[in-house]
């Protein structure tokens, strides 16, 4: 019976130190990336340059007139709104003709219908920013609603010399029901890591709806050339090619965020993230490899927490590392979701992050990855 006593210590030795890295891991990723975010001080507006707002919008009429004078009234010195009506089949074109009487710096460009035109964004994106007037460039959606009048002066009050790209937050309208709760859960976990990686240096993404940069950056990598076949990868994939020697910042002040409204069924979620999703073969190995480790590993310092407890090998020590462990996430991971408006998931948070680390790989391989479903 010997052999069986050797195996058991043998099993219980590999995995308390498989636990133990696990953890560490754990504890690392949480200070070295979320802690920044956790921490990051609030930006003071430095410059207010004349700034171009582009927004692609194909058949957004009740979104235009309901939405559109919150941008064009924004509180900031010398602005230009350039709204590219892409083939709309519905009355845009009349209601931004009649807002543009009543708004003279409101531009408009209209792309004429054509079954050889894709119907992505990456084509009006471009024609809005060289039909454009300023270097200086504040792209987002024609559903999106500024949280407030000075969003404007926010997000391009951190342009400078050195910061050519401005990384800002689109959340999501809060309302009822469990879909619009996972829809703000995975908002807001997606942009604890592409607002801490940018901070740690390692940007990888942004979000279309709320994202700024200049026309020089733009140009530089060719606009959207390298991926223009893809109706995602304005944002992540443009930020992968634009974003290096540290030419980017994020803004999360107040005021700068970008609502919209979440999806109303699954089906129409799960057609938003099968189109998130064609860009992440195109992700570089170090990007995937940082977005997968700590999920992987939280998942796997519960399951070896659970074999520890099975084969008796439970101390307090272990017991004290974990109630460490789990406190300092909560204390940082909360701070962060402050800054996010998001206080909601702060009280169940160690259940919140289990949670998602066991959602996003199920919505990723269960969800069709197409690139055919048509933007507007």
């Amino acid at each position: 019976m010997k052999w069986i006593n050797d195996f058991d210590s043998i099993l219980l030795i590999f995995l308390s130190v498989f636990f133990l890295c696990c953890i560490g891991i754990q504890l690392f990723w949480t200070l070295f990336f979320y802690a920044r975010l956790a921490f990051h001080k609030t930006q003071d507006i430095k410059n207010t340059p004349p700034v171009s707002v582009i927004i692609a919008a194909r058949n957004e009429e009740d979104n235009l007139f309901q939405l559109l004078p919150k941008i064009l009234e924004q509180d900031y010195p010398n602005f230009e709104v350039v709204v590219v009506n892409h083939q709309s089949i519905d009355d845009s074109s009349h209601l931004l003709k009649a807002l543009q009487r009543q708004y003279k710096h409101l531009k408009i460009i209209d792309i004429e219908r054509s079954k050889h035109l894709s119907n992505g964004k990456k084509l009006p994106l471009t024609v809005g920013i060289k039909g454009s007037k300023y270097e200086h460039l504040l792209l987002t959606d024609a559903d999106c609603e500024p949280s407030s009048r000075y969003w404007i002066r926010e997000m391009a009050g951190q342009f400078c010399d050195k910061k050519q790209i401005i990384i800002g937050y689109g959340p999501y309208k809060k309302e009822k029901g469990i879909l619009n709760k996972l829809i703000r859960l995975d908002t807001s976990f997606i942009a604890l890591n592409y607002l801490s990686y940018a901070l740690a240096k390692k940007p990888y993404m942004a979000v279309g709806r709320n994202l700024a940069y200049t026309k020089k950056v733009f140009f530089a990598v060719d606009g959207f050339k390298s991926h223009y076949g893809l109706q995602s990868g304005d944002d992540d994939l443009f930020i992968q090619e634009a974003a290096k020697n540290n030419n980017y910042s994020i803004c999360i002040n107040d005021g700068s965020f970008c609502y919209s409204e979440a999806k109303k069924t699954w089906e129409e979620w799960m057609k938003q993230k099968s189109r998130h999703f064609t860009t992440t073969d195109r992700y570089r190995v170090m990007n995937k490899l940082l977005l997968g480790i700590y999920p992987l590993t939280l998942i796997l310092s519960y399951l070896s927490f659970v074999s520890l407890l099975i084969v008796g090998g439970w101390n307090n020590w272990m017991a004290g590392t974990v109630a460490f462990t789990i406190i300092l996430k909560w204390w940082i991971f909360g701070r962060s979701l402050m800054k996010l408006k998001e206080k909601g998931f702060i009280w169940g948070l160690p259940f919140w992050d289990l949670f998602y680390a066991l959602l996003a790989p199920i919505l990723f391989y269960t969800t069709e990855k197409t690139n055919k479903y048509a933007w507007k």
